[in-house]
């Protein structure tokens, strides 16, 4: 892997920086909402781990539009 990011430092980079990006959402997801699930069935673990996921996308999307002052619509069109 040294010699592939000596040779082909750009594309390494991009590859790098993707799993980077996952690496620091999962890191996040795990300080907020502990990295533990208390359901014991497969099925009800996936669902408290896709309620996770929703709810820090929620809080997101409030954190952002209090940093930025954007005032969020979300009516219907």
């Amino acid at each position: 892997m040294f010699n592939y990011f000596q040779f082909n430092r750009e594309e390494f980079l991009t590859h790098y920086h993707a799993r980077s990006n996952s690496e620091s959402t999962f890191g996040a997801l795990k300080a907020k909402f502990n990295d533990h699930l208390k359901s014991k069935t497969l099925t009800a673990q996936k669902n408290e781990l896709l309620l996770k996921i929703l709810c820090f996308n929620i809080v997101q999307v409030i954190h952002e539009t209090n940093e930025l002052g954007i005032t969020a619509n979300f009516e219907s069109v």
